[in-house]
């Protein structure tokens, strides 16, 4: 994970390489991989690798990390402020699923042995969850929907896309498990409606 002031510091030629990582690390995983040969697979020097980040493991987290940033940008981006509130929920939690694709899902049992990867992905709930809270506020603000307790359907709402995201849970689904958070969520939005 990168400071943005630490990123700003970098060479254009590492936020190209730490850009190529972002793909790498969700569709071709990277946790099996050397420092060496992920230098070979993006056509650069060790010495790139390691002013970008000192060891794999932290490597490995920043591209992960500014994965999900992007993707929650775009989540933030796809809210548009005259829509009622809960089409913006439903708008933030379908961008934000994006996150549980397939591809990203088979990178999650990698990533998962990684030391801090639990802690970085439980900051990323943690904003979802906040941003959802949020959303639900306003819904019960407005009148939108009746008074509920938003944190707890926060937690949960926020949190669906990781629950069927576990390797555990992908035999008993029968989606991908983007399509079934993204139902699980429609299915709940509808009966708050």
């Amino acid at each position: 994970m990168l400071a943005p002031e630490t990123e700003q510091g970098l060479t254009p030629r590492q936020r190209q390489v730490l850009d190529q990582l972002e793909d790498l690390v969700t569709e071709d995983g990277l946790a099996a991989l050397t420092m060496g040969q992920i230098a070979a697979h993006m056509g650069c020097s060790l010495r790139t690798l390691y002013g970008i980040s000192p060891s794999k493991e932290e490597l490995v987290l920043a591209a992960v990390d500014r994965k999900l940033r992007r993707i929650g940008r775009k989540a933030i981006e796809s809210l548009d402020p005259n829509m009622p509130p809960l089409e913006m929920l439903r708008a933030y939690l379908r961008a934000a699923n994006v996150a549980v694709e397939p591809a990203r899902v088979v990178f999650a049992r990698e990533l998962a042995s990684l030391p801090g990867a639990k802690r970085l992905l439980d900051a990323h709930e943690d904003y979802v969850v906040a941003v959802v809270k949020s959303l639900l506020d306003r819904a019960v603000a407005s009148g939108g929907i009746r008074a509920v307790d938003t944190g707890a359907l926060a937690h949960v709402l926020g949190g669906v896309g990781r629950e069927f995201g576990r390797v555990e849970v992908r035999g008993i689904v029968a989606d991908s498990p983007r399509e079934t958070a993204d139902a699980i969520v429609e299915i709940v939005i509808r009966g708050l409606g």
